[in-house]
């Protein structure tokens, strides 16, 4: 397992793939989705709450912050 963490959402998550099996095995993603993930982030793994929010239709590009919430600034 390959600690590492999300280029889209910054969380940490535990890649499979080296060892033979991810989660991420089983998410589908239209070749479209795949292609715009492969420009947008070469050579890297998200995690399997990113892949699915892309696999249901969210963008590849990062989620924003809520406005209005304890983590957002101003």
């Amino acid at each position: 397992m390959l600690d590492t963490s999300c280029p889209r959402c910054g969380g940490g998550f535990e890649c499979g793939v080296n060892a033979g099996h991810c989660d991420c095995f089983g998410v589908r993603l239209a070749d479209a989705s795949r292609a715009e993930l492969a420009a947008r982030y070469p050579g890297r793994c998200l995690c399997l709450r990113c892949l699915r929010d892309v696999m249901a239709g969210a963008s590849a590009d990062p989620p924003q912050p809520v406005i209005g919430s304890a983590n957002a600034s101003g």
